[in-house]
């Protein structure tokens, strides 16, 4: 309509005076809400870009008519990649520095036009050490206060802050510069598996930090904390494992709760500065797949809080998975958008699943906007397992993939490849959602482990009121098996460190998950030991183990368990050990590797948040080799979110193929695509800087493709 005026004159007119009237339109709808702010949505120095969370810029310099003459404009590596590697940064911008973190955990500021390096920190070079465990870190926080400027990181179980000028340590802060995560939660316990991997917010001078913990009854408890940004000490606590006499408390078990860990939150949070309100999205209770020891809805597991960010103070809370037994963690920091809904703006937080819904609510109030039902689903035979008889179900937004595996998704695009799916599903159950894990049969868990939604996010347009989101829909498999190894010390300790990830066959999940099996034609027991204490690339450290134990397991990775080590097990009473154990994580796949759904098997969907309906939805990504045997638009799996702007653009990378693109977000047309020297697993950055917007994308591969070490931006020719 605006490019219909005759007295536009030429598209570059139209798109400044397309600009301002948004300005003047998202100040008008943001005059509306008394505790509403302004948003700056040229600003990227949070995690998600603005500080709404939105995965939006405002800028319009790159736009449809021009986004096929992008090029490199510089390329920065970190030269730290290491076998199976990753870069899940999304980087963020203040000033002239553009901040991200390497495969290794290092920190980093560059000169955001030219990529050139500024400072660089090894966070190792203060805790000491050599750091062989690569991990994950998807992001860095930044606080200022008069000439003051600090970046919040963590790395590991530890917590720490530099100058954001010169990357020094802030040696008053905490110990020496450093806090340790395992400590002030609560518990007398502190040797934990604890990995903080997502950034915190910051709200006035706290920093409001989840972390990623052990999905074993050896998890720590997941509770919120926030920290005193100047001294690094506990400011407060939110118990997502309600303590005696706290709300929640009635709906875990009470013999058991005292052991109980998870709850927490990975993903990371987004924060209503004008309101003062941090939403916290949060992951499963522990055992994840067998929960006869938590009986109960188990709050706040499976839970979108509202906490007030000055006290921590639980405002509201919604539980999407009552007794989760499928890993259904919230995986991604919601957005905070605004809508119009039956002629009424409303200000509203929407947070994506794995299970493929989107839950919208009222950020003040927490009353849902679309209406969400409690549904009977089917109950469990597990022994000693009692499940939640209903789930709550949101009747709008639509959901942005297929819900269910049911006889017509069966793999067929070859016979044999059908062939070999159905023989997999011989004895198994599928078609239904909420079917629970069995004792006998295997489960197709769909949509499957990694979502659904995964921890790239969704990004949201002010502008249209569209909710961008990408999915995987891949089939997996659960089995259960019940543990029967009390009395066999190695395996028993294997099983519950190791099993989940590798199998309990050890067989892992080639090549994103290694195979344990012949270890001792590669590892010393030193090599080995060492290697448990520091991890190695997506796998974490567990030096938090007893040495003992650790000596043990080994001995029984070597070949030596069980037949030369004759300990029993001391039955402790603080700890606990799973009846049924899920065998390993595990895809529904061929003999060849291929999925064993039909495709398409990455989405990409937009919907619109005014009537909650999908206004497209296409395949994302593709396979070389299905493409030459004229198999077409399969899509394929995709890890990292979108981004979206007001140049009518929508950027991704996330996919396995290596490659990131640009889609006209109005209509989901393919406009622009460029090959990575590696996989984007990761959400792009984009902000202006000197007169040139810039895309920048984080290409460390890993999830099953090779690893990398580039930041790569991307800008229109000059």
């Amino acid at each position: 309509m605006i490019q219909s005026l005759p007295f536009l004159g030429s598209k570059f007119t139209q798109m400044t005076l397309k600009k301002s009237l948004f300005v003047i339109f998202l100040l008008v709808t943001f005059s509306c809400s008394q505790k509403a702010r302004e948003i700056d949505y040229t600003d990227w120095s949070h995690y998600g870009g603005p500080e709404d969370g939105s995965r939006y810029s405002a800028l319009t310099q790159i736009n449809k008519e021009n986004v096929s003459q992008l090029q490199v404009a510089w390329t920065y590596h970190t030269g730290d990649a290491t076998e199976r590697s990753q870069i899940q940064c999304q980087p963020i911008l203040v000033g002239d520095l553009l901040y991200g973190t390497t495969p290794k955990l290092h920190v980093f500021a560059l000169n955001a036009a030219t990529g050139e390096e500024i400072w660089r920190f090894d966070p190792f070079r203060v805790l000491g050490g050599e750091n062989s465990w690569a991990g994950t870190n998807r992001g860095v926080s930044y606080w200022e206060e008069g000439n003051e400027k600090r970046i919040l990181f963590t790395a590991g179980n530890w917590l720490m802050a530099v100058n954001a000028l010169t990357g020094e340590p802030i040696l008053t802060f905490g110990d020496q510069g450093k806090v340790d995560l395992r400590k002030d939660l609560d518990t007398e316990l502190e040797d934990f598996l604890i990995v903080s991997n997502s950034p915190g917010v910051v709200f006035e001078d706290k920093l409001i930090l989840g972390m990623r913990l052990s999905e074993g009854l050896d998890a720590a408890p997941g509770h919120i904390r926030a920290y005193n940004v100047k001294t690094g000490k506990r400011e407060w606590i939110f118990h997502t494992i309600p303590q005696a006499g706290e709300a929640g408390h009635e709906t875990w078990d009470p013999k058991y709760i005292q052991n109980m860990g998870g709850a927490n939150n990975w993903a990371g949070m987004t924060l209503d500065y004008g309101r003062g309100i941090v939403f916290v999205p949060t992951g499963s209770a522990t055992y994840d797949f067998w929960g006869g020891y938590r009986n109960g809805d188990n709050l706040y597991a499976n839970s979108l809080l509202a906490l007030d960010a000055r006290t921590g103070k639980r405002i509201w809370h919604f539980q999407a998975v009552h007794h989760d037994v499928w890993d259904r963690d919230f995986p991604a920091n919601p957005n905070l958008i605004r809508i119009k809904k039956d002629g009424k703006w409303i200000d509203a937080v929407a947070q994506i699943s794995k299970q493929g819904y989107t839950y919208v609510f009222d950020r003040e109030t927490g009353k849902p906007i679309w209406p969400i039902v409690e549904t009977p689903v089917t109950q469990t035979q597990m022994p000693g397992e009692v499940s939640s008889k209903t789930q709550p179900i949101p009747s709008l937004p639509e959901p942005f993939m297929n819900l269910v595996y049911a006889e017509k998704n069966i793999l067929n695009l070859t016979p044999e490849w059908e062939s070999d799916i159905r023989s997999q599903l011989s004895n198994a159950i599928f078609g239904d959602t909420w079917a629970p894990p069995h004792p006998e049969k295997s489960l197709v868990l769909f949509p499957g482990m990694d979502g659904g939604g995964e921890w790239g996010g969704a990004s949201f347009d002010p502008e249209s009121q569209t909710l961008y989101v990408n999915a995987n829909q891949v089939p997996w498999l659960i089995e259960m098996t019940p543990n029967a190894s009390f009395g066999q010390v190695g395996q028993s300790i294997y099983t519950n460190y190791c099993g989940n990830c590798h199998g309990l066959d050890r067989k892992g999940n080639p090549p994103s998950i290694p195979s344990l099996i012949d270890l001792k034609k590669t590892y010393s027991p030193e090599t080995l030991s060492l290697l448990l204490q520091k991890g190695r690339g997506a796998m974490p450290s567990f030096s938090h183990i007893s040495a003992e134990e650790r000596g043990i397991l080994v001995d029984y990775l070597l070949g030596k368990a069980d037949a030369e080590n004759k300990k029993e097990l001391e039955a402790e009473s603080s700890k606990l050990y799973p009846r049924y154990y899920m065998k390993g994580y595990k895809q529904l796949i061929t003999k060849e590797g291929i999925y064993g759904s039909n495709p398409p098997w990455g989405l990409l969907t937009a919907i619109d948040m005014n009537t909650g309906l999908k206004k497209w939805q296409i395949p994302l990504g593709s396979i070389d080799s299905l493409k030459a045997m004229g198999i077409e638009n399969t899509g394929i799996e995709n890890y990292g979110g979108p981004v979206v702007t007001a140049g009518g653009l929508l950027f991704i990378a996330a996919t396995k193929d290596a490659k990131i693109r640009a889609f006209d977000k109005e209509t989901g047309k393919l406009l622009w695509e460029a090959q990575l020297p590696a996989a984007g697993h990761a959400t792009p950055a984009v902000y202006e800087r000197n007169g040139k917007q810039f895309l920048v994308i984080a290409c460390g591969g890993g999830k099953g493709t090779k690893s990398g070490d580039a930041y790569v931006a991307f800008a229109l020719p000059d």
